[in-house]
């Protein structure tokens, strides 16, 4: 089983403001680029990951370039971007629920964009490639509702509780195994 390191990218203006940002490409700010580059301090050696799976959005590209990771070596994959918040593209949570009382992304429909239904299946085939890989340690560098829904489907824990596990900007995790069981071992580490 392998260790799986989740890295979400570092600031953004739009995750600074926490506005919800999926198919918009923004660069990272001056502190987004001081979170990635910090990485390096915290995360293992490049070397150390067996593969290295990257959302194609330039945040979390330029993340894992900043972080030490050499393009080279950096597979792009499209199941790793966002979820898509088609109509609330670029709204805050509090913005959407003045139209939709107590709506959140875990469990209430995104007008024009991706059910929950097939944000799991895109994490889903993203955990199967990493099992199916033989890899001992995998990184992959995406966003905060996307790695959050990688992390739910590795621990088998309901959608809806998507919330419990908030994921900071340039926040690591890591998925594994305790006791013979899928584990989270680190969180916003």
């Amino acid at each position: 089983m392998p260790e799986i390191y989740v890295v979400r990218h570092g600031e953004t203006a739009w995750s600074r403001d926490q506005r919800h940002t999926s198919v918009t490409d923004l660069d990272l700010t001056e502190e987004g680029v001081r979170q990635a580059r910090d990485l390096r301090d915290r995360l293992p050696d490049p070397a150390a990951f067996d593969l290295v799976l990257c959302s194609p959005r330039l945040r979390a590209r330029r993340t894992a370039a900043l972080a030490g990771f050499d393009r080279t070596r950096v597979a792009i994959d499209e199941d790793l971007a966002e979820w898509g918040y088609g109509d609330y593209e670029g709204l805050t949570s509090a913005e959407i629920q003045r139209h939709v009382p107590g709506w959140t992304v875990w469990t209430a429909p995104v007008p024009g964009g991706e059910s929950g239904g097939q944000v799991r299946a895109r994490l889903t085939r993203v955990i199967d490639r990493v099992e199916a890989s033989g890899v001992e340690r995998v990184i992959c560098i995406g966003h905060a509702h996307s790695l959050r829904v990688m992390t739910l489907i590795w621990l088998d824990v309901p959608f809806e509780r998507g919330d419990s596990y908030p994921l900071g900007t340039a926040g690591i995790g890591v998925l594994g195994r305790f006791k013979d069981r899928r584990a989270l071992l680190r969180w916003n580490a």
